[in-house]
């Protein structure tokens, strides 16, 4: 017997997804944000402001906040501009009009009618007033001739009574046309049980089978299918403020005009009466709602009070949309964002982008490149100043690639290139097996302890004596100080984001391809101070006169002294002379123009860096001639050299010159650094 293929046979249903996010929703791209994060951060943001400018910007090609707020706005402007209020109003103006032209056409052609009567009710539809309520009120007992003018003008009862009940309940202007005598029974029995509810549940006296229920008899009405009394009084309760407010956008004239027409709805008072126990029911159980706003209407496009009302919801919904999108309330996140209402009225692409951002914020806090510290304010991590070096060195190692003569910083290597010999391996040793040698010396071991048949039968095992490392030519560490100028002048003249760019490429080249080099990053304005690289990173520019580069030799000095062992590098970027030292007693001493004194002491700390052995090189910033005089004198007093890059092939300057420094000094082989920007931590 054949047997059935059940890949042919078994069934599927397919449905739209809905177990959270999108599976399939390609992955957000954290370097890029990053990228953007910390160039924002260089620039002397806070990494939470940070964090949402790039929110607000969007990332790639998908639209930020501020793209969906601009479009929110639009359309609420819209909505306000294309619209007026007085379309129901005007409907009833026409269905009246129709109706006196079909009564008089019947009066003219009726030769049967007595003359008498017909020149009465002549005058009476002469004499009927300009106001379309007046005028209904004066034909309500009018005893129409013609059919067709009856019919027209009870659908001006039948349109008050579902345009007023389409503002309490969405879409029941359209269910209730050519409605019977039955539906409007049923009607009437719902909106008395519904009162009856509310009315238990603000007196804490209904319970969830009188809910259950109502929902059973009238859950017809109520194509939403709320779960609770709760849900239903929310969503009665916006809609019923919408309406108020379309009733507060109204002119008084246009108010009584409709509140007399009202009475009339349906044919009889009693809708009315329900409606308005309803809205008072409705306030005083969400007394919140915004029941007293308005707003001004001049458009062209005429709004019945159901879709006036469903306008006024959709601008309440676009109000609280541009709340949820500018994120400046306390506690803002972008999981706060309505994505049901926002695909309502912006589309379905808008939801798309407001997810992808909400999934950029998560990822951003799950990937451990930012954290809220002890004061609650989210601060960059060293992973993510890791990532932020690596893509600053990726760029410098492109630009120093394209220069002539420049160095191949692609190519791979270790900072000790191999001898070709390897030796026995030895505790503390860091330099890579020779894996032939270790397993041939495990064999051999094995081949002599058990004879040279246990090789085919039993597993070999290596021997922490059979190991071997292969041997590196030696290399002297290097001790690094960079010295960066922060004084005002260098935020002012477009410096302060390459010099950070600078100190955090060279701070992540040392860290993770030369970690025995030991760098200190010094940064001088009024004062120096050595910092850290987060802090430097976060650093803001401050209007504080000063460049005391005497001050930060003085702590470049005792960075070299701490590492005797070491080869001292002195790298100094600066675009001002100096204009402050310190006194004996620690005070600042400031002076414009510079001070022979300031200067004198500067020079004294650069006559000891130099004794110290330290390779110089100064970093010119600028074209001021009286600058360019000043450090050119030093840089031949050091025996060293001054550059003058364009603030940004700043990196490029810096990292050349500390790699040259690697390359030409008395330290052996020198291997490239192609690897400092490898993938993982």
């Amino acid at each position: 017997m054949a047997r059935t293929n059940r890949r042919l046979t078994r069934r599927s249903r397919y449905a739209p997804y809905s177990g959270g996010p999108d599976p399939l929703a390609p992955p957000v791209d954290l370097t890029e944000a990053l990228d953007a994060i910390g160039a924002d951060v260089m620039a002397g943001s806070s990494p939470e402001a940070a964090m949402r400018e790039l929110l607000r910007r969007g990332g790639g090609d998908g639209r930020g906040l501020d793209e969906l707020g601009r479009r929110v706005a639009e359309r609420r402007r819209e909505l306000t501009r294309d619209h007026h209020l007085d379309g129901t109003l005007r409907e009833i103006k026409e269905l009246l009009d129709r109706a006196v032209l079909a009564e008089r056409k019947q009066l003219a052609r009726d030769v049967d009618m007595d003359e008498g009567e017909r020149a009465l009710a002549q005058m009476r539809l002469d004499g009927l007033p300009a106001s379309p309520a007046a005028a209904v009120n004066e034909l309500n007992d009018y005893d129409w001739r013609s059919g067709e003018a009856r019919t027209e003008f009870e659908k001006i009862k039948d349109l008050l009574g579902r345009e007023l009940l389409d503002q309490r309940f969405a879409g029941m202007k359209a269910a209730l046309e050519n409605a019977s005598d039955d539906d409007r029974a049923a009607l009437a029995e719902m909106l008395a049980d519904l009162n009856d509810l509310l009315e238990a549940h603000a007196r804490a006296q209904d319970t969830p089978e009188d809910f259950a229920e109502f929902m059973a008899k009238h859950g017809a009405f109520f194509p939403e299918r709320p779960g609770s009394v709760e849900e239903l009084v929310d969503t009665l309760a916006q809609r019923a403020a919408a309406a108020q407010r379309l009733r507060n956008s109204l002119t008084p004239e246009q108010r009584a005009e409709l509140d007399a027409l009202a009475q009339g709805a349906f044919g009889s008072p009693e809708l009315m009466e329900q409606l308005g126990r309803l809205d008072d029911g409705l306030r005083e159980l969400r007394p919140g709602e915004d029941w007293g706003g308005s707003e001004r209407m001049d458009g062209d496009s005429g709004l019945g009070l159901g879709d006036g009302t469903g306008v006024f919801q959709d601008l309440a919904d676009l109000d609280e949309l541009a709340e949820q999108l500018a994120q400046s309330y306390g506690g803002a996140r972008l999981d706060d964002l309505d994505l049901e209402k926002l695909a309502r009225q912006l589309g379905a692409d808008a939801a798309v982008d407001a997810r992808t951002l909400q999934r950029l914020e998560a990822a951003l806090q799950r990937s451990g490149t930012m954290r809220r510290g002890s004061d609650g304010r989210l601060a960059l991590t060293p992973k993510a100043m890791r990532q932020l070096g690596r893509s600053l060195l990726r760029t410098v190692a492109e630009s120093m690639s394209r220069r002539p003569g420049g160095h191949d910083v692609r190519q791979h290597g270790a900072a000790g290139e191999p001898s070709g010999s390897t030796r026995a391996w030895a505790f503390g040793d860091t330099e890579p097996w020779d894996v032939t040698r270790t397993i041939t010396n495990a064999l051999t071991r094995t081949a002599a302890e058990r004879g040279p048949g246990a090789l085919g039968s039993a597993r070999v095992t290596i021997d922490v004596d059979d190991v071997e490392v292969l041997e590196t030519e030696a290399r002297t560490r290097a001790c690094v100080a960079l010295l960066v100028d922060t004084s005002f002048s260098m935020a002012m003249e477009g410096r302060w984001v390459p010099m950070k760019r600078t100190a955090l490429a060279l701070h992540t080249l040392v860290t993770t391809r030369f970690r025995g080099d030991a760098l200190q990053l010094i940064g001088f304005g009024r004062s120096a101070a050595v910092m850290e690289i987060e802090e430097l990173v976060g650093l803001d520019a401050r209007w504080d006169k000063g460049t005391n580069l005497h001050h930060a030799l003085l702590l470049a000095n005792r960075h070299f002294r701490k590492h005797p062992d070491a080869q001292p590098v002195l790298l100094v970027v600066t675009d001002g002379e100096p204009t402050s030292h310190l006194e004996p007693g620690g005070e600042v001493w400031f002076a414009y123009p510079p001070d022979p004194t300031t200067i004198a002491l500067a020079v004294r700390e650069l006559d000891a860096s130099t004794r110290l052995g330290a390779r110089t090189t100064i970093f010119r910033l600028g074209d001021d001639p009286s600058l360019a005089r000043f450090v050119d004198a030093l840089a031949r007093r050091a025996g060293g050299e001054v550059v003058a890059p364009e603030a940004d092939d700043l990196g490029a300057a810096v990292i050349g010159s500390y790699l040259d420094a690697r390359r030409h000094g008395a330290w052996g082989a020198w291997g490239a650094w192609g690897g400092a920007w490898g993938e993982g931590e």
